[in-house]
């Protein structure tokens, strides 16, 4: 799974604060739109990155998790 500066801002956020944050106070925090946020929280937990409770997002790992590998990394 590739990161993207979304995905980059949230895992450094949730990191730096080193608590649950809302879907609201990460893009406060980290000043990008909400939809934006919310697009990458999804692909982060459904990678395993984050963990959410009662619409609060903790970081459980970032670590990117190695899974398949892409056509071009096959071929290094």
């Amino acid at each position: 799974m590739k990161l993207n500066k979304v995905d980059e801002a949230i895992i450094k956020t949730l990191k730096t604060e080193g608590k649950e944050l809302t879907l609201q106070e990460l893009a406060d925090k980290t000043g990008l739109p909400s939809k934006s946020i919310f697009k990458s929280l999804r692909k982060l937990f459904e990678n395993g990155m984050i963990d959410t409770n009662a619409r609060k997002y903790k970081l459980l790992t970032d670590k990117i998790p190695q899974g398949k590998k892409s056509a071009s990394e096959k071929t290094e």
